[in-house]
């Protein structure tokens, strides 16, 4: 918060200013009738985006004009015998250039707007355009309009399409297609529009134009993917049938591998396609919001643009739609395929886990009945030796002239000597016992 020069001394956001004039950052033109308009949208990408601001500074070079100091969202330069108005978009950078001067000796077409600029300018714009077409603008209400067959002249012969739009308030013929100019043509007539009204009208036009041009872009992406997700499909689906197949043996890694192949293009198509795809819904909206903004009325025996629009766009922005809604059904899909996969592997191990214990445990106990077997091997082996030991101590007292029964005392301390080892090995073992249940307790 700060505050600003005003005579109460309030202080305001620091974007108030911006958010006013946001409102007004792409003014409606104001054309005269007749006219003759030419239109190019351009896509730039973020590296071009500083070129192109600089080609088009360098066009002051060429024609007085006020230079600009900054780059904007709108700019329009009136150079006298001609205008140029550059409005830059997210994808797309276009320009509309508007020339007054109609010479009526020269057909609608023949006379373009285009004409004004330096050719070498024209050919070096940074990007790739898009959509160029001509727009020619006559007064109805000082020239007859023509009848259809002059009209279609115009237009190379080729079909028609035409409404009164605002009511009956003009009159629009195109073709929306390219024409031998490589560019495409809309012809209009102003019947009892201002310049005002005529400029909204014709912006809505060329946005409609540019729109449905910017949301078929997604279009043979959709195709192509659509193929590609069929076979996906199939191939998804014969892996889940392996899985519900409890006769066949399965080999899990090659399962597993397969599954994170198909996640992983599955991720990588997403992230090319979803972009294109949020762009032509939203493109696909602004068409069918100017569509209404014209308030068509129909001509006798041809399609209006509105007409025209819903019955050969929607049917591609759909086919873009279900490219879009398949890949997120397909990675549901293969997600829960996974899912079952992992718990399938995760019983597998347990079950391995299972037999192991049981086959550990059988070794316990065969190792347990070996180590008491080897215990009184020991015992008996551990009193072997010390009884050859006390022997050798009694023979040694005996020598010495005790005089005792040699015999009997080296017999009777046989069992001795065996009872000894034997408690004496069994509290070894109990201590061992406790020492590792100890452990198991901690």
């Amino acid at each position: 918060m700060h505050k600003v020069n005003n005579s109460y001394g309030l202080e305001v956001h620091p974007l108030r200013d911006a958010l006013y004039a946001e409102l007004h950052s792409r003014p409606f033109q104001v054309l005269p009738s007749p006219a003759r308009i030419s239109y190019l949208a351009v896509i730039v990408g973020p590296e071009q985006k500083r070129a192109e601001f600089e080609h088009f500074y360098s066009l002051y070079s060429s024609f007085s004009g006020t230079v600009p100091q900054e780059d904007g969202v709108c700019i329009e330069v009136d150079f006298g015998h001609f205008k140029i108005r550059r409005d830059k978009h997210l994808e797309f950078t276009s320009y509309m250039i508007t020339h007054s001067q109609v010479d009526h000796s020269l057909g609608f077409f023949d006379q373009n707007a285009l004409s004004c600029l330096p050719v070498d300018w024209l050919s070096t714009i940074p990007g790739t355009v898009l959509a160029a077409f001509h727009v020619a603008v006559e007064d109805a209400r000082t020239v007859p309009e023509p009848d259809l067959t002059l009209v279609k002249s115009h237009f190379e012969g080729m079909r028609l399409v035409g409404s009164r739009p605002q009511n009956g308030d003009a009159q629009v013929w195109t073709t929306f297609q390219l024409h031998s100019d490589g560019c495409g043509r809309f012809l209009i007539y102003n019947k009892s529009m201002s310049d005002s009204q005529l400029g909204r009208m014709v912006q809505r036009v060329v946005e409609i134009e540019t729109y449905r041009l910017m949301a078929l872009l997604a279009l043979p992406m959709a195709r192509q993917y659509n193929a590609e997700l069929v076979i996906m499909d199939e191939q998804l689906a014969r892996t889940t049938a392996s899985l519900s197949d409890s006769k066949e043996t399965l080999d899990e890694q090659a399962i597993l591998s397969e599954l994170i192949d198909m996640a992983a293009w599955v991720e990588a198509t997403r992230a090319k396609t979803s972009f294109r795809f949020s762009a032509t819904r939203a493109y696909h909206e602004l068409v069918l919001k100017r569509l209404n903004e014209l308030k068509e009325d129909e001509v006798s025996g041809h399609l209006t643009v509105t007409e025209f629009m819903t019955r050969r766009l929607t049917p591609a922005v759909r086919t873009c739609n279900t490219a879009g809604t398949h890949l997120e059904s397909l990675s549901t899909r293969i997600d829960r395929v996974s899912d079952m996969m992992r718990t399938q592997v995760e019983m597998s191990i347990q079950s391995q886990n299972q037999q192991l214990l049981t086959s550990m445990d059988r070794r316990s106990k065969i190792q347990l009945a070996m180590q008491h077997t080897v215990e009184g091997l020991s015992v008996a082996a551990i009193s072997y030796y010390s009884v050859g030991l006390l022997k050798f101590l009694i023979e040694a007292v005996y020598d010495k002239g005790v005089n005792f029964d040699k015999s009997l005392v080296i017999g009777l301390s046989v069992p001795l000597v065996v009872g000894s080892v034997w408690l004496a090995t069994r509290k070894i073992h109990k201590r061992f016992l406790l020492l590792a249940k100890a452990k198991e307790e901690k």
